[in-house]
């Protein structure tokens, strides 16, 4: 399986990431497409885990940026996070949910655009083929993401892309 997503001059597209039109935006939230080839002819659904480890020295702990489950299409549609649309899947609780963030954290659930504040950070996408449906409420936490995709994984991919801090 093999994933992929637009890049602009080899880093995440500014429509993506800290450098959104804030007054179309605000905070980003508008999620970037996903383009999945030779995904497992027996896989149910897929599931996203977008995620910052280059937020440890920064915040102390990998930041959850997009967690997504049961989705059934292999080419994600940009800004599937945030749109009304008819796409049948369940997103987790991102880490804007933290306590320590205050109230101007931004969207909780589905995908928090990358908004790197002190260099270029690389960002983790890793795509999961499942062999079943998971069985996830919208705003799931990654542990409960984790366990419930155990022994479903078929195949997955995982991909690092940088997103600039200035």
């Amino acid at each position: 399986m093999k994933i992929e997503i637009p890049t602009m001059n080899g880093f995440i597209p500014d429509c993506y990431s800290k450098f959104a039109d804030q007054k179309i935006e605000g905070k980003p939230s508008r999620s970037f497409p996903i383009f999945i080839t030779d995904a497992p002819d027996n896989a149910k659904t897929l599931a996203v885990y977008f995620r910052d480890f280059d937020s440890v020295p920064v915040c102390g702990f990998t930041w959850i940026h997009w967690l997504a489950a049961n989705l059934s299409v292999q080419d994600v549609p940009a800004n599937i996070s945030h749109s009304n649309n008819n796409f049948d899947f369940v997103q987790g609780n991102n880490s804007n949910i933290s306590k320590f963030l205050g109230e101007n954290a931004g969207p909780v659930e589905g995908y928090t655009g990358p908004m790197p504040p002190d260099k270029t950070h690389y960002y983790t996408l890793t795509v999961y083929a499942l062999d079943t449906k998971l069985d996830l409420k919208e705003g799931y936490w990654l542990n409960d993401f984790l366990r419930k995709m155990e022994g479903h994984v078929i195949d997955s991919a995982t991909i690092s892309v940088p997103s600039r801090a200035e």
